[in-house]
């Protein structure tokens, strides 16, 4: 089984949904501290645009709240856990420094995430034509 065809591939890789090939952002890794919110407008392969229409990415803050929270569960157990005499203003400083340390991941995740659902997988860019080569309906 080819791997790069795989939805899994196209997010933990941080590709375009459409060919798996382009880079949805301009630097490679998943955390990013400095320019995090930087995203290409199309994928350099395909021509697929990263932002179908204005507020595309809305639906991307519910992703993110939920991945949030988790973290902040698993965080808040594990200190509950592994501290025996924990204060609250320690366990907040905590919870705080811990997500705001992951929301350059957040960001990123929650936005591949959210385009993954709506565009899918339709081939490598040498099976597809480009978005701009197609005719429009």
């Amino acid at each position: 089984m080819d791997l790069s065809r795989s939805t899994s591939y196209s997010i933990l890789a941080i590709r375009c949904p459409r060919c798996h090939q382009g880079k949805m952002f301009p630097s490679e890794t998943l955390y990013h501290p400095t320019k995090f919110t930087i995203m290409n407008k199309t994928c350099a392969c395909c021509g697929q645009s990263f932002e179908p229409e204005p507020g595309y990415y809305y639906g991307a803050m519910f992703v993110s709240y939920a991945i949030n929270t988790a973290l902040f569960v698993a965080v808040w157990v594990a200190l509950s856990v592994l501290v025996s005499e924990i204060t609250t203003t320690l366990m907040v400083v905590t919870l705080l420094a811990v997500v705001l340390g992951f929301l350059p991941i957040t960001f990123r995740l929650s936005r591949v995430l959210w385009i993954n659902i709506f565009v899918h997988f339709e081939g490598l860019c040498d099976e597809i034509p480009r978005r701009s080569e197609q005719k429009s309906l």
